[in-house]
């Protein structure tokens, strides 16, 4: 089953997060928060304006975002956990950084 999401919704699918700690402790999974940040997996065509055009979202299939901690609603589709919100609940895109070499 294929799943499109309508107007200005997105479908996430949460990113794991880590199971140790910077320092090296392993936190266990009745410690773990759930993850505030995804992976756009599909986008909706967009809402529409005052004068009713078709407004495109600012979000990709496959961006990194950041969300809220209560954003979305969860959902369920061939056995994966996913989460569906409206583009506003989206806090931004986490972009790759590219590490550039200084001349020396």
């Amino acid at each position: 089953m294929s799943f499109r999401p309508l107007h200005d919704r997105i479908l996430v699918r949460r990113v794991d997060s880590e199971e140790k700690t910077r320092g090296g402790i392993i936190i266990p999974d009745t410690a773990k928060e759930k993850p505030q940040e995804g992976e756009v997996v599909s986008v909706g065509p967009g809402a529409r304006n005052e004068a009713g055009q078709v407004q495109a979202l600012d979000v990709r299939a496959g961006d990194r975002i950041l969300f809220g901690k209560w954003s979305g609603t969860e959902i369920k589709i061939n056995g994966e956990d996913l989460l569906i919100m409206k583009e506003s609940d989206v806090l931004g895109v986490l972009e790759a950084q590219v590490e550039r070499k200084q001349a020396a």
